[in-house]
């Protein structure tokens, strides 16, 4: 419908262009520093998974849930949190998400088996859902196009610099402590977080803002889980076994129910309608399909690091930082790239090196050394940065900036979905291949269903009996699942460069007459639901901000 002209006490303080005041920059810090907390703890848990699977006997599955009950969490939440701070205050939900991730960061110090960690994981992933979509939303109130892309870049740097920053800490941490210490080390961050939001960053909120619907999100949480679980219970069970098959029939009909109830409302919580605006969908394609295989990397390669070639927590933290490094140079570099040849060729160009990469890694023989990994790393770092910060900022620049809360919170969704389903399915993969190569082992009883579960497992058992031709065949069986999985990467990433090339638009092309240009935030048009563009009411409401931080009432997609 649309929408009612700014009444004149909502009008009077909205009169500069977002991104006017060099305060924004500030504002950004605290956005910063949020995320950076997300990034962090993220890699500092991938370093140590294979510590985690020796110390409190964690399998596969057991290591799977723990990454994925975050994940799932995270990816079911997003859509309600953006819109409960759409109405009560993004910055108050932000400070509230920030809160539960530390109360799941202290319950994760306290854990001593699988379950635990998982539940303070779950706990993890509930905080986080408020973090990232709300850190993202508030960006287009505060930067103008001008300046967006270049605050997008900043955020997206501050998480690929917390990526390398984790492993190297969470290592030297577990050098020194019990491998609870990579929870205990989000306790200060989350702390200086908080502080930053409070004091730096002005409260915006939209009153006009859908309701967060209780049975709509149950159906996402319950639907998400169901995938998940049946796919990462199939390995063991079996595709055919009755409760796989249940799993993914239920997560279809839970998924299916979701959509059609969403569509039935007037203001939605999944907002559909996003995803007839081209510049939107593939953008969010593109992104979800690179966090599908960057999560399953950092899933899959600590443990070849550590158990396959021998390195410590520590060092195979040191041996990650050509993937991140490649990825930050790319993500400094992405802006002016996107400026000269536009988006789709930049994002395209950065899937093809990332799937280069994949099929390159996916080489990797159980004799090789760490010199054949550090080869494709950077290349797969500069695809992600390639393809991760332009697909990102073109997702953001084609919110209607009334619905930013809500439509970036449907972006992180669909990249949580791919994340989660990522490590459920790479993981799958890589236990498939592992558990088929590793074939009879001649144990039985504990032992075999040790040394089948995890290749640290294994390793453990051929310590203890001295049985060393256990340890090199459990080294052979892991690479050649591991390759396996990157194979599913590569081929990941041509299906995504192959759907940016032909259905991502070139928005350097002038936009034809009634239809949004794609290029600066708020130009999404609202033509894309048949609707007629009009000053917009429904936006940012800000509390106690200064004047020159809030958005102008005037909409810019004018």
């Amino acid at each position: 419908m649309s929408a009612p002209s700014a009444t004149p006490s909502a009008a009077a303080p909205h009169t500069h262009e977002p991104g006017a005041d060099p305060r924004r920059w500030l504002a950004l810090g605290a956005l910063v520093a949020s995320t950076l907390v997300l990034s962090f703890d993220m890699t500092i848990l991938n370093v140590a998974l294979p510590s985690m699977a020796g110390q409190i006997h964690a399998g596969t599955g057991d290591l799977q849930w723990i990454v994925d009950s975050y994940t799932v969490v995270f990816a079911a939440a997003m859509l309600p949190a953006g819109l409960l701070g759409d109405r009560f205050g993004r910055r108050r939900m932000l400070v509230a998400g920030l809160v539960v991730f530390l109360a799941g960061s202290m319950i994760g110090t306290l854990a001593h088996s699988p379950g635990p960690v998982i539940a303070a994981r779950t706990v993890m992933g509930l905080g986080g859902a408020f973090v990232m979509p709300l850190a993202l939303s508030v960006i287009p109130s505060l930067f103008g196009p001008a300046d967006r892309p270049k605050a997008v870049a900043i955020t997206s740097t501050s998480m690929a610099l917390g990526m390398p920053l984790g492993p190297i800490i969470g290592g030297a941490l577990l050098e020194h402590f019990w491998w609870g210490s990579v929870f205990l080390i989000n306790i200060p961050l989350v702390a200086i977080s908080i502080v930053a939001c409070v004091l730096l960053l002005p409260e915006t909120r939209d009153p006009a803002a859908p309701r967060v619907d209780p049975v709509g999100t149950v159906c996402a949480a319950a639907g998400l889980g169901a995938l998940v679980y049946g796919i990462i219970e199939a390995p063991d069970r079996g595709w055919a076994d009755p409760l796989v098959l249940g799993s993914l029939l239920g997560s279809v009909l839970l998924i299916a129910a979701l959509v059609l109830r969403e569509r039935g409302v007037s203001r939605p919580m999944l907002d559909l309608s996003l995803l007839r605006q081209r510049g939107f969908l593939w953008n969010a394609v593109a992104a979800t399909l690179v966090s599908f295989i960057l999560t399953g990397l950092l899933f899959v390669l600590p443990s070849y690091l550590q158990t396959v070639l021998g390195y410590d927590a520590f060092g195979t933290g040191l041996r990650l930082l050509p993937m991140m490094g490649g990825l930050m140079v790319a993500a400094r570099l992405s802006a002016g790239l996107v400026r000269r040849f536009g988006p789709r060729p930049v994002i395209a160009t950065g899937l093809l090196l990332l799937a280069a990469a994949a099929f390159l890694g996916a080489t990797t023989g159980s004799g090789d050394g760490y010199g054949a990994c550090a080869t494709w790393q950077p290349i797969a770092g500069l695809g992600f940065g390639l393809a991760i910060v332009p697909s990102m900022d073109g997702a953001l620049g084609a919110l209607p900036r009334d619905r930013a809360g809500s439509g970036s919170g449907l972006l992180q969704t669909l990249r949580q979905t791919g994340s989660a389903v990522g490590v459920a399915i790479l993981g799958s993969v890589l236990a498939s291949g592992y558990r088929d190569r590793l074939g009879s082992t001649g144990l039985t009883g504990a032992a075999a269903r040790t040394a089948r579960d995890s290749v640290v497992g294994a390793h453990q058992v051929a310590a203890k009996l001295g049985d060393r031709a256990l340890a090199a065949a459990a080294d052979r069986a892991y690479v050649h699942g591991m390759d396996l999985a990157i194979v599913v990467c590569g081929a990941a990433a041509l299906a995504a460069a192959a759907l940016v090339a032909v259905f991502l638009p070139d928005t350097r092309t002038p936009a034809a007459p009634g239809q949004a240009s794609g290029k600066a935030a708020g130009n999404a048009s609202g033509q894309a639901s048949g609707q007629a563009t009009a000053p917009d009411a429904r936006q940012d409401v800000p509390q106690g901000a200064p004047a020159p931080m809030a958005p102008k009432a005037t909409d810019a997609r004018q």
